[in-house]
């Protein structure tokens, strides 16, 4: 019998960038970014290093950043001076998100800014809509859920991306924009977001934990993939136009589910603790940094990813220009 010799295909750099299945792109990278209310703030994020809070002002630092890097596209968080128990600082036209977005525009007209649809940074009892007790009201949290959203379209973002879990959002968001003139603002959907235990530096970041609880009745259980699948089917009936998973690594399996059910753009969010994991491995001399983020964010497109939501953005740009990745 003739000997097959698979390795042939792997004797050169150049031979095996050729034959690659995954290919990566700077363009399929979005970079999150977190927008902190006041003035003259560039504070580098303990839980997060490398990464900053901005006060509009101070957005330039980041518009630069991102053009030294080729970075685009970017997805932001607001963190706003005051809260209250409805998250009224979420629709506010001169809301922190929406002083950022006017911001970019006026800066870096280029960058594609997709928003982050929440209650959580907007409300004292740090849940993610508006409560009835000790529980959140669904369908009274998706008439703020559209408000905010509709607030974003009008200040100028290009994307919403709704991250709350409440049934029926997509639906709500996308009757309220269109029925004010947004019908080409596209919504990408947190479809199978989890309850996870990576997204402890981000709540950090963002002042956004719980103030009692935990959020299990809304995001979903991380024993179920059935039940995400299930999401994603709803959120594609109420008209998503992008289905997300997060986390991304522990959840590969779910990546790989959506982009073999449903047609839409797959998104996965690369979350706050995995990029933290990696960062606090390197620093004590146990991986290699570089490596690793590459290897990661190969995983995540070869799993069925077309869009990598990551703090690494920049790194995974300058990566993939080399030849390093991609």
């Amino acid at each position: 019998m003739q000997m097959i010799r698979p390795r042939r295909l792997r004797t050169s750099d150049t031979l095996r960038r050729m034959v690659r299945e995954t290919r990566i792109s700077p363009d399929s990278l979005i970079w999150p970014i977190f927008i902190k209310e006041g003035t003259g703030i560039y504070e580098e994020i303990p839980s997060l290093p490398g990464q900053y809070h901005y006060s509009p002002d101070m957005i330039c630092h980041m518009v630069e950043r991102a053009r030294a890097h080729g970075v685009s596209r970017v997805l932001l968080f607001g963190l706003p001076n005051e809260k209250d128990a409805c998250g009224s600082g979420a629709w506010k036209e001169d809301g922190i998100v929406q002083q950022g977005i006017r911001r970019i525009r006026e800066m870096a007209p280029e960058l594609y800014i997709v928003t982050d649809v929440c209650m959580c940074e907007y409300t004292a009892h740090g849940h993610c809509g508006i409560l009835c007790g000790h529980d959140v009201d669904n369908d009274e949290t998706l008439e703020v859920l559209a408000k905010t959203a509709l607030s974003h379209a009008q200040a100028g973002a290009d994307m919403v991306a709704p991250s709350d879990m409440m049934d029926g959002r997509i639906g709500r968001i996308r009757e309220v924009l269109d029925a004010h003139g947004f019908q080409n603002v596209p919504i990408m959907s947190y479809a199978a977001k989890y309850a996870s235990s990576f997204y402890g530096p981000f709540r950090d970041a963002a002042g956004s934990a719980p103030a009692f609880g935990d959020r299990r009745s809304y995001q979903m259980d991380p024993h179920n993939s059935r039940e995400a699948m299930r999401e994603c089917a709803l959120d594609v009936q109420e008209g998503a136009d992008i289905l997300m998973v997060k986390p991304a690594l522990s959840y590969l399996d779910l990546i790989y589910q959506a982009r073999q059910q449903f047609d839409l753009p797959v998104a996965a969010y690369s979350v706050s603790g995995e990029y933290a994991m990696i960062k606090a491995a390197a620093q004590a001399g146990l991986i290699d940094e570089h490596g690793v983020m590459c290897e990661s964010a190969v995983s995540i497109f070869r799993a069925g990813a077309d869009i990598l939501i990551t703090y690494y953005a920049c790194e995974l740009a300058d990566a993939i220009k080399k030849g390093e990745i991609g």
